[in-house]
Parts: structure tokens; sequence; C-alpha cells
């Protein structure tokens, strides 16, 4: 699958992997395919692409912002494919949504259009496993990946499960709360994605607050064979005056951050 590809390419290259996030529709659905080539640029190895959703409860203010921006100029989750279609074409793209924008648009006829639009794999952010059975089904049928979230809560035998049905990578939230950029990391973060790596043979991510290069850094040291960044592109785009100066900002972003992988990749193979 195209997505464990990647992990394997980022890792002979010796670094981990970067997943950048963009709120589709945010500023504008051309400037979100500008957005993700800027980023591609930048070193970005795959793009989470965001489904704009009325009630995004695991997102934090900066993306809920974003968010609504993208809802009131009208995006809606068909426009997010045909987004999806032109940035496949030279970056892999997961799809981040919820449940209910499946349901109401037809999950088989999404994913169908999905997996045509080239998306390689779908995070549905307000799915548990034990309730996946019909989102993992037509996904696989279809060859679309669906991450699961594995959080500080999770237990072990939820673990198990999502080890079981899991593909492409699994995503571990670093700490409990909304998205968003902090300077801080945890030591049970790192703990968290020793944990992942002992249970689940697949691709481990961290994400949420994830923000800085040295944060990329510690937790692909920690082992983690990727990083998820998304609130800190999308504050580079909040802050830039056109799209010009934020197609330049993130992509300076993505690369100092595509270094801390590659440093935190350099002092794990170190200690191994």
């Amino acid at each position: 699958m195209v997505l464990e590809r990647i992990f394997e390419e980022t890792k002979s290259e010796g670094r981990g992997a970067l997943i950048g996030y963009l709120t589709c529709g945010y500023p504008g659905l051309e400037e979100t395919i500008l957005l993700a080539r800027a980023l591609r640029d930048g070193g970005v190895d795959i793009l989470e692409l965001g489904v704009p959703f009325s009630e995004p409860i695991a997102d934090g203010p900066t993306i809920q912002k974003a968010v609504d921006e993208a809802l009131r100029a009208g995006t809606t989750p068909w426009d997010c494919l045909e987004v999806a279609k032109e940035v496949s074409e030279f970056v892999p793209v997961v799809l981040l949504c919820y449940y209910n924008t499946l349901h109401a648009n037809g999950l088989e006829r999404y994913l169908s259009t999905a997996a045509e639009a080239g998306v390689s794999g779908i995070i549905v952010a307000d799915m548990p496993v034990e309730e996946s059975d019909e989102v993992h089904s037509v996904a696989r049928d279809l060859g679309i990946d669906v991450i699961y979230l594995v959080a500080p809560s999770t237990t072990d035998e939820r673990l198990k499960k999502i080890g079981e049905r899991a593909s492409g990578f699994v995503y571990v939230i670093s700490r409990y709360g909304v998205t968003g950029a902090r300077r801080d990391l945890s030591e049970g973060t790192l703990e968290l994605v020793r944990w992942v790596r002992d249970h689940i043979d697949l691709p481990v991510a961290v994400g949420f607050g994830i923000s800085e290069r040295w944060h990329v850094e510690e937790v692909i040291a920690a082992g983690a064979d990727g990083a998820i960044v998304g609130s800190a592109f999308i504050e580079e785009i909040h802050k830039s005056e056109d799209i010009a100066e934020a197609e330049k900002r993130v992509k300076e972003l993505a690369k100092e951050l595509v270094e801390g992988a590659r440093d935190g990749y350099r002092r794990r193979s170190s200690s191994e």
C-alpha cells in the first residue's frame, strides 16, 4: 500500500516521515492546492486533508478557525475530493473527517469517489474501532487504508483490536485534549510511542501538539516512524498577508521539521 511504502522510503533515507495537515477550503480551494504543493516542496511526505465539519470536537481553536472559514465559504465534502484528486498527483493524501460526513453523503458512494480521486487513507476522528466494521469493510475493498487513533487512555484490549484492523499507519495522540501547538512534550508521550511500537507491527505517527523541530526530533528518537503537524502550519497561514506569503511560510516550516525528523532518526539509530 502507498502509505506503508512512504514510511519504508523515509526510513531508507535515514529520517522519519513528516505528515502535514491542511483544512480543505482554507483560505480557498485553489489555495489549498497551492499550499499542499508548498508543503510537498518543503519535504512533507503525506498530506492529511481535513474535511470541514460543523462540530470538529477533536480540533483546537487554530484549526476550528480555519474550519469555520472554509464552511462559511461553502466548502463541501465533495469539493474536498476534487481537491484531493489534484493533490494526490504529487503527494499521498489521507482524508481526516467525522463519521457523520460519511453517513450523510453515502458511505460507499463517498469512499468510492475518494478512491477514484487517489485518496490513500482515511481517518474518522470520532469512530472507535469497535464501531468501524462498515467503514473498514468498504474502505478495504476500495484499497483505502483506515488509520485508527491511539490515545493515552487506550487499553491493551483496544490496542490489540486496532492492531488487527489498522493499515497504513497508526495515529498516536500525544496527549489528552484537542489539537493545537504546544511548547512542551511530556515523557508520557514518549512512553506511549514505545508502548504502541511494542504491540503493533505498523508504522507509528504521532500528532496533537507536535509543532516544533525538537518535538519532531524527540518523537522520532523515541521510536515513532513519523510526526503529524497541523496547527503549526495553519497558524503560519493565519499570520500571512496573502497566499504567496503563506506558501513561503509553510514551506520553510516544513523544511525545518524535516531536519528534526532526520536528527531524531539519527539519534535513534546510534542508540540501537
